[in-house]
């Protein structure tokens, strides 16, 4: 008897001191991948550029018959210069606005802004807010600290070496993820026992292909809105159309709040490019029509665009896709709304591969 509890009792202190070091490990791994998290980030974006440039990457190889190393090359000139042409699309706007902040005039800007608010509160018949009144109220002016100058200019030159090291490091992996499409998987593979290799080199090709159709969608679908917002703001005569309808369009990568964002980003412009004009006779119609016609781009976006696009690509109901949006967002917030899609797609790929013996997993991957 007394060796048998000797036999539990050396049993019970080995699985105390096993569970003691599984949890010391992943304490230290995780405290690890914090530290790295940087490192982690730029693979996370050098694997999105390397996915949405697989079927050029593809047809380079294939069609035109490069090398690995020609076609890596060429895919990343490619996307850098679509990127390069996006950016350069901001620099109108900026150096306009930057003319306009040096030139303006704080006492006609006051009055026009005034004169904005007594128009408005009157067609409305909102009591009348004094802008000014409301800048003491929240203590504004206060807050602004004109001594920290300094020191915001310092984080700025902080913040743009980082992304420039961020930038050189994204275009470095990407371009080895691009020659080598086994890469990943390789370093993946190792981490997986040889039992299981096969079913995962299958997962792994599956997500590959799935997720490089969702941003290739994702790429396209924010093409679409982007024509449809430039042709909507040129016909009404809104200056640096173009620079701002891309801005709106970037903000559609955001499910659901992306598009209210990106469209009050344009009736804000709208609003203060025209300050000094009539509210009730110029800035109100040309809202309205400006309104009206984003909405009905973002109609064809969620009835068309979306389902097409992001339910062929990823093999989800659209009803789905929502739902594991609006999951994502409540657990993590806007990031979560954004990584969502591609992260379900892949949880769907990998329960399919090594749980497709249970009912529910069934039902949700008979499409993939």
């Amino acid at each position: 008897m007394s060796k048998h509890k000797q036999v539990t009792s050396k049993a019970i202190a080995y699985g105390i001191l096993k569970a003691v070091g599984i949890i010391t490990g992943i304490v230290l791994l995780l405290f690890f991948l914090y530290k790295i998290q940087s490192v982690i980030i730029y693979l996370a974006f050098a694997s999105v550029i390397s996915l949405m440039g697989r079927p050029l990457a593809v047809f380079f190889k294939k069609r035109l018959k490069f090398n690995d190393t020609s076609a890596a090359v060429c895919t990343l000139v490619i996307i850098g210069l679509i990127f390069t042409g996006f950016f350069t699309l901001f620099i109108p706007i900026v150096i306009e606005q930057a003319q306009v902040v040096g030139e303006i005039n704080l006492k006609n800007f006051g009055d026009d802004i005034e004169q904005l608010n007594r128009q408005a509160s009157a067609y409305f018949n909102f009591g009348e807010v004094s802008f000014v009144e409301l800048m003491r109220r929240s203590d504004l002016i206060d807050f602004i600290n004109f001594r920290s100058i300094p020191d915001t200019i310092n984080s700025f030159l902080d913040i743009f070496g980082s992304v420039v090291i961020g930038v050189f490091s994204i275009l470095f992996i990407s371009f080895f993820l691009l020659k080598d499409s086994k890469l990943l998987e390789g370093s993946l593979v190792a981490l997986v026992p040889k039992t299981d290799e096969l079913r995962f080199k299958n997962a792994f090709n599956k997500i590959k292909r799935l997720l490089s159709r969702y941003f290739v969608g994702l790429l396209l679908q924010i093409t679409i809105i982007f024509v449809l917002y430039t042709i909507l703001l040129l016909v009404f005569g809104i200056k640096n159309a173009i620079a701002i309808a891309l801005i709106a369009a970037i903000f559609n990568i955001i499910p659901y709040i992306g598009p209210l964002a990106g469209g009050l980003f344009i009736v804000v412009l709208v609003t203060t490019s025209n300050l000094g004009m009539d509210f009730s006779t110029f800035i109100l119609p040309k809202l309205i029509y400006i309104v009206v016609g984003y909405m009905f781009v973002q109609l064809i976006d969620n009835f068309i665009n979306q389902p097409v696009i992001f339910g062929n690509s990823v093999r989800s109901h659209p009803l789905e896709i929502f739902l594991i949006i609006i999951i994502g967002g409540l657990l993590f917030g806007i990031g979560g709304m954004i990584v969502a899609i591609p992260t379900y797609t892949a949880l769907k790929v990998i329960a399919k591969e090594f749980l497709s013996e249970y009912k529910v997993v069934k039902k949700l991957t008979k499409d993939i």
